[in-house]
């Protein structure tokens, strides 16, 4: 990656690489997450949710050596054990499942999942006898000619049965050439063991790929950005133009709501029912969009909250706004938060109309029904009380709003 970022924290769509697997581990289930970490292990534990147990990896010797790492935590339990690579944001949770549920009807020792792909350089291949039956997986630095051959590839989901996995992980040895401990010389062990191996191929070999580089990181998040589009698409959201259209991972919107080009809605963004969004729209974290809102072009709106019928078709930005129902937002409005130190907080309240060009200098607060003129500069702690009218640099109150 040549990151001083550990890479499973690399984002895709808004969302760290291993938070995808995390969040596998819990839709089938398991009864308990063990992160095993070595570079930069400091970083990636302050992102990992409270109920990831950490392990630490001494040395980087390899990833035998990492499931041995975990061998205290579960010496004493008698299940199986799920092992998931923490690179591999494309792996779906169904196809996890049918790993788990061949290994249990079988009586396997060991199931692990298989892709058969185009380019296989790099990944460890898939070695079958005459009868089909998986009977080693060889390393791509360790493979011969005709074994690199093989499309067939390890994509690093294993179930394994708990007490058979650590009597074996013991007997791996160091690999010559990267003086590394493999977890996939493993699968010779148990063959050699008379011990049972199935294996489920993937039908979509996009879910074998790993994330190895920016490109790779580009590619996933190119899957996943279509993935969550076509989801939306499905509950009723419209979306004009799913090629220039960024939508991050557990954004939430309503159905009827209609997104057009160009639009960018970032992480924990909520939007309602029935709204207009775009084009060229920026929605930060934090914002929410209420029912019939209309965010127009050329706009950005950060940590703030929008109330229902409320309108800002034209260019502008509001950070840390709170936006009540049935407001106008003027073209080229600015709620101006940022005092050098602190973020502030502008409220407008229902029914509001704030003029074009207006520039609301937080922490204010404008009451309901007030108005700015246009070109206004209100300055902080100048309220507009409720049906008031503020106009001028710096504004002043100059009427009561007639309606």
């Amino acid at each position: 990656m040549n990151s001083d970022l550990p890479k499973v924290l690399h984002p895709v769509c808004g969302k760290p690489i291993i938070q995808y697997v995390l969040d596998i581990a819990r839709t089938v289930s398991s009864l308990k997450n063990y992160v095993v970490l070595g570079f930069r292990n400091d970083i990636v534990c302050r992102a990992l949710p409270a109920d990831a147990q950490v392990v630490i990896q001494k040395k980087l010797l390899g990833t035998a050596d990492a499931i041995r790492s975990a061998e205290n935590f579960l010496k004493s339990y008698t299940g199986d054990v799920l092992v998931l690579c923490g690179d591999t944001p494309l792996l779906q949770k169904e196809t996890v499942r049918k790993v788990i549920q061949k290994h249990r009807q079988t009586k396997a020792a060991c199931t692990f999942l298989t892709a058969t792909i185009v380019n296989p350089q790099g990944y460890g291949r898939i070695i079958r006898d005459g009868q089909n039956r998986v009977m080693a997986i060889r390393e791509d630095k360790d493979a011969s000619f005709d074994e690199k051959q093989i499309h067939e590839i390890n994509v690093g989901v294993y179930c394994f049965d708990n007490r058979t996995l650590f009597q074996l992980i013991r007997k791996v040895e160091l690999n010559a050439i990267k003086k590394e401990f493999y977890l996939t010389d493993i699968i010779d062990l148990l063959v050699r063991n008379n011990l049972k191996v199935e294996a489920v191929q993937t039908e979509d070999e996009k879910e074998g790929l790993g994330v190895n580089s920016r490109e790779d990181l580009a590619y996933s998040e190119g899957v996943i950005r279509k993935k969550i589009l076509r989801q939306l698409m499905r509950d009723g959201v419209t979306i004009t133009d799913p090629e220039t259209t960024y939508i991050s991972a557990g954004v939430k919107i309503g159905k009827d709501t209609t997104i057009r080009p160009f639009t960018v809605i970032e992480d924990h963004v909520v939007i309602g029912q029935r709204c207009l969004i775009g084009p060229f729209c920026r929605l930060r974290p934090g914002t929410r969009i209420a029912d019939e809102t209309e965010i127009g072009n050329f706009t950005e709106i950060s940590r703030s909250s929008v109330g229902r019928n409320s309108f800002m078709k034209h260019f502008g930005f509001l950070g840390d706004a709170r936006i009540g129902a049935k407001v106008n937002i003027g073209a080229g409005t600015v709620t101006a938060n940022f005092d050098g130190k602190n973020k502030n907080v502008t409220t407008i309240s229902d029914e509001a109309f704030i003029g074009s060009d207006s520039v609301l200098v937080a922490p204010v607060k404008i009451g309901k029904k007030a108005a700015t003129g246009a070109g206004c500069v209100l300055p902080r702690g100048k309220n507009v009380p409720a049906g008031q009218v503020a106009a001028g640099v710096p504004a002043k109150i100059i009427a009561r709003r007639k309606f």
